[in-house]
């Protein structure tokens, strides 16, 4: 018999975490929810956190948690990196805000445009978020046609124009496998933005030409993420990925890669291992260095509808200073040698805990395009990925993954609550192995 259930594991949870417990509560009486982020919640209640340092976080609740979560893979450095510490107080004493153009955010420009293969200009915003938004504007800017395509399982930020089909689940009215309908993932978001959407399913070449075809003369554009990031982790094929930028290039339809997290794939990003170039890039989370910064890049001939002033997009914050340097601090600690070092330990970590469920045929695996944001899974049979986000619905116990996700961290690793993990540069080998030596743990304890 397993001597890990679901309700152990949250009898634990809150005892270890009745601290945290107690400040939920209280901020509710001023917070809708007691704080800002819905996603911070973690089984019954978020994970209050007062202190970071490198690859760890102290919570209220006086435990030291080596931090698989990261806000979301933002932190590939980790926390109070010394680089990023340096930047942020270089910048502040000669102002931190203003109505001025500043040199910074050239050299960030410079930087992404060095790294992304498919960018050769760049603006910049306070989110991926609102650049995601921006690039659905400028594709319906620079092609004229006002409806877009988006993959089920994908995620590109709360907006109500995207915050459709990212979360659906097999009791909402979304179709057919082959002919996935839109839902909205939140109320508040008027018919008109999901009838706007034509959605795809992931790896599914024959159902995608089909509906690519059929809506052609009014989309603007397709978004999606090499490796979804929100719908259970699926990455999509090399082979399927060209084929969709010769279809779209036929159809005049603009590729837009949504890069936000797996910009942290390698030091040209995502794109850079597929080999493909969209005509726009979405790009977040690290490029900020911790700090609220999302950037929108693309080729010279579909930004310049920006410059133009075919498309108009502004905001107040857009490219703060402060966020500027954080990123530029980041992304210049992550050269070559440090993706290399994130995407081996990420190895490490499938390998050995991948190998470990094989040899005692428990259904469990680490999974994901090989590098350093992984998720993992209690699967419901001999499958150990998913190559769609219906799939994850199929193959994935969400019973018993909830569960791990909620052990690991009482057993101090932090994860992300859905099932899903990244890696920060100032993880030693020792940090790889009490990873590995975590999961197996809990795994063995919940198989029985």
């Amino acid at each position: 018999m397993p001597s890990l259930t679901l309700d152990s594991a949250l009898d634990t949870f809150s005892q270890r975490f009745a601290t945290s417990a107690r400040y939920s509560r209280e901020g509710s009486e001023s917070i809708p929810g007691g704080y800002s982020r819905s996603s911070f919640n973690f089984g019954p209640h978020a994970i209050f956190v007062e202190r970071g340092e490198g690859a760890r976080i102290e919570t209220v609740d006086g435990h030291s948690m080596l931090d698989l979560n990261n806000n979301f893979t933002v932190n590939v450095l980790g926390h109070d990196h010394p680089a990023i510490r340096e930047a942020l107080l270089a910048a502040i004493p000669s102002g931190i805000s203003f109505g001025n153009p500043g040199l910074l955010e050239g050299r960030l420009a410079e930087i992404l445009i060095e790294r992304v293969p498919s960018v050769e200009r760049v603006q910049f915003s306070c989110s991926a978020t609102e650049s995601c938004m921006s690039a659905i504007r400028v594709a319906r800017g620079f092609t004229g046609r006002t409806r877009y395509a988006k993959f089920e399982g994908g995620y590109h930020g709360f907006s109500d124009v995207l915050h459709i089909s990212s979360h659906a689940g097999p009791d909402d009215d979304c179709g057919s496998d082959t002919d996935p309908k839109p839902v909205p993932d939140s109320g508040g978001i008027p018919a008109n933005d999901v009838a706007n959407v034509v959605m795809l399913p992931q790896n599914d070449w024959e159902s995608c030409e089909r509906i690519l075809r059929a809506n052609a003369a009014d989309l603007a554009c397709l978004i999606l993420e090499l490796q979804s990031g929100a719908g259970g982790l699926v990455a999509l094929d090399r082979d399927f990925v060209a084929r969709l930028r010769e279809l779209t290039s036929e159809l005049g339809i603009l590729l837009i890669f949504d890069e936000t997290i797996s910009l942290r794939a390698g030091y040209h990003g995502a794109q850079g291992l597929y080999g493909v170039t969209p005509d726009l890039t979405v790009m977040g989370k690290m490029i900020g260095g911790g700090m609220p910064l999302g950037a929108l890049g693309g080729s010279a001939e579909v930004m310049g509808a920006l410059e133009s002033g075919a498309v108009s997009i502004s905001g107040t914050h857009h490219g703060h200073k402060l966020a500027l340097a954080a990123g530029i601090a980041c992304m210049e600690t992550m050269d070559r040698a440090a993706f290399d070092r994130l995407n081996a330990c990420a190895g490490r970590v499938m390998s050995e805990v991948n190998g470990w469920a094989a040899s005692r045929g428990v259904p469990f695996a680490v999974y994901g395009a090989g590098y350093s944001h992984l998720s993992y899974g209690y699967f419901t049979g001999p499958e150990r990925e998913a190559r769609s986000h219906r799939d994850y619905w199929r193959l994935v116990d969400g019973e018993r993954t909830q569960t791990i996700s909620l052990e690991l961290a009482n057993r101090g690793i932090f994860p992300v609550h859905r099932g899903e993990f990244s890696l920060s540069l100032p993880m030693s080998d020792d940090d790889i192995s009490e990873i590995v030596a975590t999961f197996t743990g809990v795994v063995a304890d919940l198989a029985g």
